[in-house]
C-alpha cells in the first residue's frame, strides 16, 4: 500500500495491423515489452531508438518506466505503435501545459502526435494481390 498514490500516464497506439497499450509511471527509465526488456524483445537496434523518439525529444529519457503490452503486426508495426502510445502517455502527463516549451507543440512539430493511416490495402477479386493480377499470356 505504499505506492497507492503513484501517477500512472497510459497511452494506446496504433499502426498496421499492431495495437500497444502503454503505461508509464514515474521511474528510472525501463521499458518492458510483453514482460520482456525492450533490447531483447525487438532484434534491431535502430527499432529501439524509433520507439524512444518521443522520450529524446522532450528530455524524458531517464524519467519514467514504461511497460508496454502489444498485439498484432510485425517489429515495425509494434515499434511504431508503441511510439505512438508513449507520445499519447506523454501528451496526458504534460495535459493543461500551453506554454511554448509544452510537450504538444516539441511532438507535434517531431511529427509523433499523427497516426500513420497507411494499411494493407484489400484483396480484390480476379487478382492475386491488392493490386497484381495473374500473369497474362498470349497463347
Amino acid at each position: 500500500m505504499a505506492n497507492s498514490k503513484v501517477k500512472t500516464f497510459i497511452g494506446t497506439g496504433r499502426r498496421k495491423r499492431s495495437v500497444a497499450r502503454v503505461t508509464m509511471v514515474p521511474g528510472k527509465g525501463t521499458i518492458t515489452v510483453n514482460g520482456r526488456d525492450v533490447r531483447e524483445y525487438f532484434p534491431y537496434e535502430t527499432l529501439v531508438m524509433d520507439l524512444k523518439q518521443p522520450l529524446e525529444v522532450t528530455g524524458n529519457l531517464e524519467s519514467f518506466d514504461i511497460t508496454v503490452n502489444v498485439c498484432g503486426g510485425g517489429f515495425s508495426g509494434q515499434t511504431g505503435a508503441i511510439r505512438l502510445g508513449i507520445t499519447r502517455a506523454l501528451l496526458q502527463y504534460d495535459e493543461g501545459n500551453t506554454a511554448e516549451d509544452s510537450y504538444r507543440k516539441i511532438l507535434k512539430n517531431s511529427g509523433f502526435v499523427t497516426r500513420d493511416a497507411r494499411i494493407k490495402e484489400r484483396k480484390k477479386p480476379g487478382l492475386k494481390k491488392a493490386r497484381r493480377a495473374p500473369q497474362f499470356s498470349k497463347r
